[in-house]
């Protein structure tokens, strides 16, 4: 069923960065969109072949005089029948100036008030009625971005995506370059070549005589025992820190062979401990 989320609130209080977790729960993202265009907004993508069934909108006090018609763009979708419900970030006045001192940005409103606290009353008087016409209120005053994304999680996702993470083993060869952005590189060059064997040397390492002599090597099993438990250190602390991805690249020679055989089994291994892992062997064509 369609649906939109319509995040709103006091200006500084997270609301770009809870698009950004809406985002990664798999929702259409805008930001700023002024008000009055959000009925044909809803419109389009209800209709879209690309079936777009769930929406998350910033809107906030940037609009300026735009920002009046929010109220009639909500009525425009009771009456379409689109449902929607409306999230409203809130901060404390001392964490807002506090984060605008920080960011050396200016209030959208200090101009006509005269500074930031000034500001911040106003909007909060501006966004009194869209605050108490809210779903769900959320006081992002001592929480941290982490803490924000888990809590969207919960409320959005039932929790589904709490504290989850999409993994991605890419195998590589070094004669091609080492892959652009990844986070963790790993070297196998050092582990025997399944390339001079003459019966290897025309398969891949997804072919199980190859996996079996890679593996085979009392080398290759501590090695691939420190990655894993390095990873199993590492990817909570990356949770931890609100990354939503992570990247990791092993490479051998050709990327044929050996990266191949010790990236499936730390996919697979990284599966079977609840991380969600995508596997891709960028040089496997190539040969080693």
């Amino acid at each position: 069923m369609f649906s939109i989320n319509i995040i709103t609130g006091l200006s500084g209080a997270g609301k770009t960065f809870a698009n950004k977790c809406m985002e990664d729960m798999g929702f259409y993202c805008m930001d700023n969109l002024p008000p009055a265009l959000i009925p044909h907004f809803a419109e389009l993508c209800a209709n879209s072949t690309r079936k777009i069934d769930k929406v998350s909108l910033v809107i906030d006090i940037r609009g300026g005089e735009f920002f009046d018609d929010l109220f009639k763009a909500l009525d425009a979708l009771d009456q379409a029948d689109y449902k929607y419900s409306i999230i409203f970030l809130d901060t404390s006045d001392e964490v807002l100036i506090r984060r605008y001192k920080e960011s050396r940005r200016q209030h959208p409103l200090a101009g006509e008030a005269g500074s930031t606290l000034d500001g911040i009353r106003s909007e909060r008087k501006r966004l009194k009625k869209l605050r108490d016409r809210a779903d769900l209120y959320i006081d992002t005053t001592k929480m941290n971005l982490w803490a924000l994304k888990k809590k969207l999680n919960s409320i959005i996702a039932g929790g589904e995506n709490e504290g989850n993470i999409t993994v991605a083993v890419v195998s590589f060869g070094y004669k091609h370059g080492v892959p652009m952005d990844v986070d963790f590189v790993f070297d196998v060059r050092f582990l025997p070549n399944p390339y001079y064997e003459e019966k290897l040397k025309g398969l891949t390492g997804e072919d199980d005589e190859v996996s079996t002599f890679v593996m085979a090597s009392p080398t290759a099993v501590e090695f691939l025992d420190k990655v894993k438990e390095m990873m199993l250190f590492v990817l909570p602390h990356t949770i931890a820190e609100g990354k939503s991805n992570v990247v990791i690249a092993i490479g051998c020679t050709g990327g044929h062979h050996r990266s191949v055989v010790l990236s499936i089994e730390l996919a697979r291994f990284l599966t079977q401990n609840g991380y969600n892992v995508h596997v891709r062997h960028r040089d496997i064509a190539t040969g080693d």
